[in-house]
């Protein structure tokens, strides 16, 4: 009887043990091979709920200089960047360096509800299919004067695109900032009925920026899938990552111009 319950306490101790260990989380650390670019910062935030919804409100004032992250990473030593202790669940990762370079990750949030997550790896594979969403967006009418689908993933009923949205003519904001410009980083969907593909009304907006449009001209803010839906469990990780060059145009995003 002793015995048993000897092994009953010591069971039970070694579910707590291993309960807490989960709850603690893990590390995870990015290895960054940075050239000559100088790191500002390495930041972590869940976009998304697990149901596609966003975990915080869009800030129509945030700035492009500072990331709205949930956590940042310390340096530890060289080019390595540690997240302590990272609750389980999927990331995406935000690099900012000095001299206007933003780098970050993303996935395809679902826009209606019950729909899947598409990763960021998604591609389209029928070139038609793609040729014909890019040719509806170029072709609508929007407030803004520069709409670009960056990257397109989806299946044989839907399609997501990661959208950016800049509008650096005159707007209603000149009172309160004299040559101001807005930016947006948007996912939109197009379904496929009745033959052909829609856009669907409903959109998921993941940033919100207005700055003057001569700062907006010279900033970086490039978008790697590899930076994107991040998953952590209760293993200790380890990324390696390289930097982009700036005149790199496999990435798509915002350049200088």
């Amino acid at each position: 009887m002793a015995n048993r319950m000897r092994a009953k306490a010591a069971g039970a101790v070694a579910g707590l043990l291993l309960a807490l260990s989960v709850c603690e989380g893990a590390n995870l650390s990015i290895r960054l091979d940075q050239g000559s670019e100088k790191v500002a910062l390495v930041g972590a935030f869940q976009r998304w709920d697990l149901d596609g919804n966003p975990t915080r409100p869009v800030n129509p004032k945030a700035q492009i200089e500072r990331p709205e992250v949930d956590l940042v990473a310390e340096r530890a030593g060289g080019d390595t960047w540690v997240f302590a202790k990272l609750k389980p669940g999927k990331y995406d990762l935000v690099i900012l360096c000095e001299n206007r370079l933003r780098v970050e990750g993303w996935e395809y949030a679902p826009v209606l509800e019950f729909d899947p997550f598409f990763p960021p790896s998604a591609t389209v594979a029928d070139a038609s299919v793609r040729e014909t969403i890019v040719d509806q967006i170029k072709k609508a009418r929007h407030y803004e004067n520069k709409v670009l689908p960056l990257y397109l993933g989806g299946d044989e009923k839907a399609v997501r695109a990661l959208m950016m949205l800049i509008r650096d003519q005159p707007t209603s904001y000149e009172s309160e900032m004299p040559g101001a410009a807005t930016m947006r980083f948007e996912i939109w969907q197009y379904d496929y009925q009745y033959g052909g593909w829609t856009k669907h009304r409903r959109t998921r907006v993941m940033h919100r920026v207005i700055l003057p449009r001569d700062e907006l001209r010279r900033w970086t803010w490039l978008w790697d899938a590899k930076l994107g839906a991040i998953e952590v469990k209760s293993d200790d990780r380890t990324i390696d990552y390289q930097l982009p060059q700036r005149g790199d145009k496999a990435l798509g995003g915002l350049r200088p111009y």
